[in-house]
């Protein structure tokens, strides 16, 4: 029997070691962790429960039988993190690179069919060379099947991914299905080919950074959410996200212990509108002051500047918010803010989370670059995302909220639950100018005459009241009571229930 104990923790300690000492040793002097240190500093201690470790390929071309490592490149298991259960796979970079093999994608597979018979979110930490060339078609299925999963468990479970080195080819579709994706800058990548087939194709020359480094894909291609400067603060920012979320579609978030007052005053908000109509102001002072201790959790936050999106907290309760920026290109509407702010939308209301939308918004950006871009499918894309979602909508306009973007930023007509406004708010098809040198055209020519039609226009329409008194706003509020009045609508919302009209699935404007 001793023989047999000591036989299962000799296996046990060489399936730990991975690719072997010399190979961690290698991670390490790239700055990067292990797959098993990334999950240790991921989950609370001592709560992993590894499945699968003995698992081996069962390739025999190329001599592969020969070299065989317990795990296959990935540790897979359950664990949790502040108390709640999350699944985690983990690629092991130093065995056979972490590529991906059939079972490799097998073990990936199972551990997300776990995830979603028990309801809890799924971490990918993603560390591979791509599919093992030496398996062939047989790797390709095993990507194919790992896709199939992100699909079902898509709206099912919350699916985050941890980009921690390469990840090329056929491996980038896994990760792109999933909800969340945070990198680590410098020594994680993706593209869909590498700087060497670029060269060949299309004759550009570019590094691996520059096509597919943290700072590409969070600035310009808004494939990644976040990007952290290494795999320590990356996981630590992980835990704290988790937090936010719920552990499947049919639960709510966690609702954490707070220590600020909702009926907490701000009189510095009084003062956050500038007197000076075109002049800009920062949005997420705003956020900042109506949530629990401050605290926000901003996502995207270098892509699309002109909206922000991200997570507070309000009497302990997650909420997503919405908000125009006017320090960006005066807080319009344009192709990469409206797909950034619908996937958001969409995600929360997967999950059971109200969403707050700040709006001020003078319109859609013009011009041939926006017109050629498709925008009025991508302007779509966020009307659409509001007018389906179900849950808790609450609105808050600061300041303008002009034409068609007044009626996609959650609007009454979009079924808002709750739309408040500040009294400085401006509810218009445009402004005054321009609506003046519309209606007015003909006096054009008389500078005093136009100067006081605008003025008339501005004093009929550009504030809050024309569209209270429609019933489109519910009330106008003071703005230091801004907290107070937002942590009252939403508390008068938990019960909310509202169905959309059966269907197998909608056909969104993609």
């Amino acid at each position: 029997m001793r023989d047999i104990l000591e036989e299962l923790e000799d296996r046990r300690e060489q399936a730990r070691l991975g690719g072997g000492k010399k190979r961690i040793d290698a991670q390490h002097a790239k700055g990067k962790l292990t797959a098993r240190e990334r999950i240790e500093i991921l989950v609370d201690e001592g709560s992993f429960e590894e499945y699968d470790m003995f698992v081996t390929h069962r390739c025999t071309e190329f001599d592969m039988e020969k070299t065989k490592m317990s795990g296959d490149g990935v540790v897979t298991g359950w664990g949790t993190v502040n108390g709640r259960m999350i699944y985690v796979y983990s690629q092991d970079f130093t065995v056979f690179g972490g590529s991906l093999s059939e079972t490799h994608a097998k073990k990936i597979c199972k551990i997300m069919d776990m995830a979603m018979k028990n309801g809890a979110p799924l971490i990918g930490i993603n560390d591979s060379g791509g599919a093992r060339i030496q398996e062939g078609v047989a790797s390709l299925g095993g990507y194919a099947d790992v896709f199939q999963m992100n699909t079902l468990a898509s709206g099912v479970i919350p699916q985050i991914s941890m980009i921690m080195g390469p990840c090329a080819g056929g491996a980038v579709y896994s990760p792109a299905m999933t909800d969340f994706i945070f990198m680590v800058r410098d020594s994680s990548y993706m593209f869909v080919t590498g700087p060497d087939v670029v060269k060949t194709v299309t004759n550009e020359i570019v590094t691996a950074e520059e096509l597919g480094g943290a700072k590409t894909h969070t600035t310009k291609s808004s494939v990644a959410d976040n990007a952290y400067d290494n795999d320590v603060e990356a996981l630590a920012a992980l835990r704290q996200f988790i937090d936010f979320l719920p552990l499947n579609n049919r639960e709510k978030p966690p609702v954490r212990p707070f220590f600020d007052t909702p009926d907490r005053q701000d009189p510095s908000l009084d003062s956050l509108i500038p007197d000076n109509p075109n002049k800009p102001y920062d949005i997420k002072e705003l956020v900042h002051k109506i949530a629990d201790e401050g605290g926000f959790f901003e996502i995207q936050p270098d892509y699309a500047k002109n909206i922000v999106t991200g997570f507070i907290r309000m009497e302990g309760s997650t909420v997503g918010v919405v908000a125009n920026q006017p320090l960006v290109l005066a807080g319009v509407l344009d192709i990469a803010a409206s797909r950034k702010a619908a996937r958001f939308v969409r995600f929360c209301d997967c999950f059971n989370i109200p969403i707050l939308t700040l709006v001020d918004v003078p319109g859609f950006l013009p011009g041939t670059a926006q017109e050629y871009g498709g925008v009025i499918k991508h302007g779509a894309k966020l009307l659409f995302a509001y007018g389906e979602a179900t849950v808790p909508k609450v609105t808050l306009i600061t300041r303008k909220a002009y034409g068609g973007a007044y009626d996609v930023m959650a609007s009454k007509h979009l079924r808002g639950d709750v739309n408040y406004a500040w009294p400085t708010a401006e509810i218009a098809v445009m402004g005054a100018k321009g609506a003046t040198e519309i209606l007015y055209r003909s006096e054009l020519g008389d500078k005093e005459k136009i100067a006081k039609r605008t003025k008339d226009y501005e004093d009929r329409f550009a504030n809050p009241f024309v569209a209270a008194e429609m019933g489109f706003i519910d009330d106008v509020i003071m703005p230091h009571n801004t907290r107070k009045r937002l942590t009252r609508a939403f508390a008068s919302l938990r019960k909310k229930d509202l169905q959309n009209p059966w269907k197998k699935h909608d056909n969104i404007p993609l």
